[in-house]
């Protein structure tokens, strides 16, 4: 009994760990945000794919209170180009259903 109790500590443990230190596979970088009007906002940020292949990123855009005024998902072509270290900037204009006031890059993953 002792031992399942301990084994499942160290399980949990283990798993908040690796959560917290281990790499993103697909990282990402919000270089800037502007442009904010009552119909839009450009984001721009750069995104480091695993061996360079294209990704499908979520850009999205908030109000002062927190509400979703905008969100788009997009594909990013891969690889990066020379000299990029593997990174690949991207500007885009998301389209809003009203001002927003932050916008984000929440994550990215392997495009379908």
């Amino acid at each position: 009994m002792i031992g399942i109790v301990v084994l499942l500590g160290g399980l949990a443990v283990s798993v908040k760990l690796y959560r917290q230190y281990a790499a993103a596979p697909y990282q990402v970088r919000l270089v800037s945000v502007s442009e904010f009007t009552d119909a839009s906002v450009t984001v721009v940020f750069d995104v480091h794919p695993p061996a360079g292949s294209d990704t499908r990123c979520v850009v999205r855009a908030r109000t002062r209170a927190g509400a979703e005024v905008g969100r788009d998902e997009i594909t990013v072509r891969g690889p990066a180009p020379d000299g990029a270290d593997g990174w690949i900037r991207t500007s885009y204009t998301l389209v809003t259903t009203g001002r927003g006031f932050l916008a984000d890059v929440p994550g990215c993953g392997p495009a379908g």
